[in-house]
């Protein structure tokens, strides 16, 4: 049964990373001279719990999504390692004070929705366990252009280190949110989902920030869910032969997972309601492509879905995908379908303009100046 867009992130489990045991190097190992001056503690940040092989996410106001093998923490040392490579911040080491202590101020240059708070968190936590965080929106949050909307206080040079780590993630997770948070609002009551197009290693964190921006997961990989596609059809021999292997296979290996059938025309729905209609099938949503017609000014012709959705009529989930723009979202979302799935949120996203700047009035000046604050 399809859930609620509006609850559904709140169906998402917390999430568990194993630790990593790639051995990358220490990025504040490389990048900080030793210094025998004693060092501030402050209060250590809540989103990662570093005294146990698990990360837990308990404190953050949306979860991540489930995987069974994604290392979260891996992919930071390994944005950090990148970063710092066999020599560290050379500049940072020639230019700052070890022992020099700042604040630094996170700042919205444009209006959007605010992504990657507890990713950053973690990621200030591995650099520097010493380093204070505090934010006054939170993931899920509108941000406006020019709004001071978190700092971090401790070491300058770690929190310079730790900059553009945080950046990338952050602009690149709060522009998966802000348009998921468009295209969701204009899609109800349709579900607004994303697909696997999302970048090499960073699985997770985008699927993440569609669930804050408020759509929904569509599978995490491979494993999680039976999609059968085009050239899974045209291999098997046809649609019914693809559903007839997929439900021996499930049988066979005491399989209980959801199954979804893409179809591209009216022909292929049919096919599959009347496999459905005679065999019991572990099948649960049907997908309808390419049904959304483009027009030459602009608009979607959208009869073939609505008559797809009448011959399916509620029997099972149904999803459609392609010509899906913020544009058209809207009218396919009226057309009765439960979800609609998009690449466009994660693979050609816009990141969200974002800095992290110890002289705020400066930088308030020159974005003022060039129209970004």
């Amino acid at each position: 049964m399809a859930i609620s867009c509006r609850q559904g992130h709140l169906l998402q489990a917390a999430f568990h990373t194993r630790e990593s045991t790639t051995p990358f190097p220490s990025a504040l190992s490389l990048s900080l001279p030793r210094s025998s001056s004693k060092l501030r503690r402050v209060v250590k940040m809540s989103a990662t719990e570093v005294t146990s092989p698990r990360i837990s996410f308990g404190s953050c106001a949306i979860q991540p999504p489930e995987h069974p093998t994604y290392d979260l923490k891996g992919i930071i040392k390994l944005a950090l390692a990148e970063d710092a490579g066999d020599q560290g911040d050379v500049t940072c080491m020639a230019t700052i004070p070890v022992d020099m202590e700042v604040e630094a101020y996170f700042l919205a240059k444009e209006d959007g929705i605010i992504a990657g708070i507890a990713l950053a968190e973690m990621i200030f936590q591995e650099v520097d366990p010493s380093l204070k965080v505090e934010w006054c929106k939170n993931d899920g949050d509108f941000v406006h252009k020019g709004l001071q909307f978190g700092k971090v206080q401790g070491r300058a040079h770690t929190i310079v280190v730790a900059e553009r780590v945080v950046l990338n993630f952050m602009q690149r997770m709060s522009g998966i949110a802000t348009l998921t948070k468009a295209m969701a609002n204009a899609a109800y009551p349709a579900c607004m989902l994303e697909t696997r197009k999302t970048a090499p290693g960073l699985r997770l964190v985008d699927k993440w920030a569609v669930l804050i921006g408020g759509g929904q997961n569509h599978r995490m990989g491979l494993f999680d869910m039976v999609m059968i596609k085009d050239n899974h059809i045209s291999a098997a021999g046809g649609v019914m032969n693809a559903l007839k292997a997929v439900d021996l296979y499930l049988e066979q290996n005491n399989l209980q997972m959801e199954v979804e059938v893409e179809t591209r025309t009216l022909e292929e729905v049919k096919e599959v309601l009347h496999y459905s209609f005679q065999t019991k099938t572990s099948l649960t949503r049907i997908m309808l492509d390419n049904m959304v017609v483009p027009l030459p000014n602009g608009d979607v012709d959208i009869s073939m879905l609505k008559e797809a959705v009448q011959l399916i009529n509620g029997r099972y989930e149904t999803e459609a995908s392609g010509n899906v723009t913020l544009d058209t979202v809207h009218k396919i979302g009226q057309s009765g379908v439960t979800y609609i799935s998009s690449g466009s949120l994660t693979h050609s996203v816009k990141a969200l303009d974002i800095s992290l700047k110890i002289d705020t009035d400066l930088a308030l000046k020159v974005g003022r100046r060039t129209g970004r604050a």
